[in-house]
């Protein structure tokens, strides 16, 4: 398709384009979100550190929980209840409305099998796709675009908000880590600008990629077009209010790339700071403090979406969880199975999903963890198949057997 030099100004997106033949992805960007024709988006948020199930999603219903945690337990009542069995931790009282809405839904004891107690080798296991197997050279999400080669994609398909390449984006397709869009330059002429061994020249700047079919230059007006869409000026929907910190600022800057439909499928952000071997505490302290910051971003997001909400799926994944009893220090430390989360407009929400191992000293993992029921692949590849409609699940998790007759039910 051809457009002549002008500059289109829709959605809040801005884009200036040349006399030639122009890529389609430009052109759906520069008409604007309206033009998306239904394309999914799947956002993946990893919880580095080994997040606390037990104290995530609180089985208020389970005598021994509050046996094994007798200064950290959530107290009786007051939790956020959600099934009369298990609750939200009090802080995360910004995702109840979505629950209630049936947008939320929860996996509890679920994870990666692999039994490592390493925070290095457990997130590699996850990332990658492939538990117990150090030589898998690329990410799962990385496969989800390799399996399925798409005319014309977007530069933008496989993108990362964070300082550097996560392991899950890392392969032979040419994912981009973005870590702040307002510095993302296009050469020396824009003050302020990532050096271009950072950005995206560094990248494809000899590149007739055999990937990309030589559309480097095309690349390159994909650049162009996310600075002139003028980022600094990004303004959050009404009542998506963001909470200060990175993890707050990299879901602003998704949602900011998503809705200037600049033709994302994947997008990756990640939160640190889970390992809580001393100190944990509460309902107040340092899991509470972190879990309000998680949970009012995500509900941000969610509201800065808007529309495209009803198109995205978003699932947070964590290394492994954490002992089921509470250590000397008034903390956790390096369990096996934990919670995930899973919302979004398909999702059939306000459910707890997978198999409740119990909490009694026999039914624990090794006498000490919450046992694994539910394979963290099969929640993944639910949404690979059903929500982006990738039916490669043996090339994105190689080794392991899914089909949709082992799936959850999680999505419509």
């Amino acid at each position: 398709m051809s457009i002549t030099r002008r500059a289109f100004m829709k959605g809040g997106a801005m884009a200036v384009v040349g006399t030639a033949a122009v890529p389609s992805f430009l052109t759906r960007a520069a008409l604007g979100a309206e033009t998306s024709g239904g394309r999914k988006r799947f956002v993946v948020l990893f919880q580095r550190g080994a997040a606390d199930g037990l104290n995530i999603v609180i089985p208020h219903g389970e005598r021994d929980y509050y046996a094994m945690r007798p200064s950290i337990s959530i107290p009786r009542g007051q939790e956020l209840d959600l099934d009369g069995f298990f609750g939200l931790h009090p802080s995360m009282a910004a995702l109840k409305p979505l629950w209630e809405q049936k947008h939320l839904a929860i996996i509890h004891a679920a994870g990666s099998p692999d039994t490592t107690r390493s925070h290095f080798d457990a997130q590699d296991y996850m990332e990658s796709g492939t538990p117990g197997v150090k030589s898998t050279e690329d990410g799962w999400l990385n496969r989800v675009c390799q399996s399925e080669k798409k005319q014309d994609a977007s530069p933008f398909r496989a993108v990362a908000l964070g300082g550097g390449m996560p392991r899950a984006l890392s392969g032979r397709y040419p994912a981009i880590a973005i870590d702040n869009v307002n510095q993302f330059g296009v050469g020396g002429n824009n003050p302020g600008a990532q050096p271009a061994a950072n950005g995206f020249e560094a990248m494809y700047a000899q590149s007739v990629d055999s990937v990309l079919h030589g559309t480097g230059k095309e690349t390159f007006e994909a650049v162009k077009m996310l600075k002139a869409a003028d980022p600094a000026q990004y303004r959050p929907a009404p009542g998506a209010n963001y909470p200060r910190g990175r993890f707050g600022d990299s879901l602003r800057q998704v949602s900011q790339l998503l809705k200037a439909n600049l033709g994302v499928e994947v997008a990756f952000a990640d939160i640190g700071g889970w390992d809580h071997h001393v100190n944990e505490g509460a309902t107040q302290g340092q899991l509470a403090n972190l879990l309000r910051e998680f949970s009012q971003s995500l509900a941000a997001f969610w509201t800065d979406l808007g529309t495209l909400a009803e198109e995205t799926v978003i699932v947070s994944m964590t290394e492994f969880g954490r002992t089921a009893r509470q250590n000397g220090n008034g903390g956790t430390d390096h369990g096996h199975a934990g919670a995930m989360f899973v919302m979004g407009g398909p999702v059939r929400g306000g459910r707890v999903y997978g198999k409740w191992p119990g909490l009694a000293p026999g039914q624990l993992y090794e006498g000490r963890d919450l046992a694994l029921t539910t394979d963290f692949r099969r929640i993944l590849g639910e949404g690979v198949y059903r929500h982006l409609g990738n039916k490669q699940l043996d090339v994105v998790f190689p080794g392991f057997a899914s089909s949709p007759q082992g799936f959850l039910g999680l999505l419509g």
